[in-house]
């Protein structure tokens, strides 16, 4: 059971290097953003300082939508995201013919001979005969 809690828990963080490379991007939006405010303030009269600051300024902006887009886009990923560990079953047999199906416990093995009595026949021992994974089946879905 931790072992689940475990990957989903993983499973609903964001990557550490998307999220270093998102900040990154935006500390560059905001980078830009100065510098188109300081060009500006700098010479107010000159055509090519308005011209470098307005691509300052189209620049930050863009890299401040994309990297809170991406940011956002991430965590939708993430919880939409789900990883289910199929269930592992085993089957235990008695030789006077009654199965029973459990869970697979650790240390099972084909063949093992278990030290629980049968329930019908209290004096012979049960073996494991089979381990497997229990499949469920998905829902069809139909084009329309």
């Amino acid at each position: 059971m931790t072992q689940n809690q475990n990957q989903s828990s993983a499973t609903k963080r964001i990557s550490t290097y998307l999220t270093l490379i998102v900040l990154i991007v935006a500390a560059l939006g905001i980078v830009a953003i100065i510098l188109a405010g300081v060009t500006l303030v700098d010479n107010p009269g000159n055509s090519t300082n308005e011209l470098t600051a307005g691509f300052f300024g189209i620049v930050g902006a863009v890299a401040l939508v994309m990297s809170v887009f991406t940011l956002f886009q991430s965590r939708r990923q993430v919880a939409q995201m789900k990883i289910e560990i199929p269930k592992v079953m085993t089957t235990v047999e008695c030789k006077c013919g009654s199965k029973t199906q459990r869970e697979f416990q650790r240390g099972d093995y084909v063949y093992k001979e278990l030290d629980t009595p049968c329930q019908k026949c209290p004096n012979t021992r049960q073996m494991v005969t089979a381990i497997y994974k229990e499949v469920k089946e998905k829902e069809k879905t139909y084009n329309v």
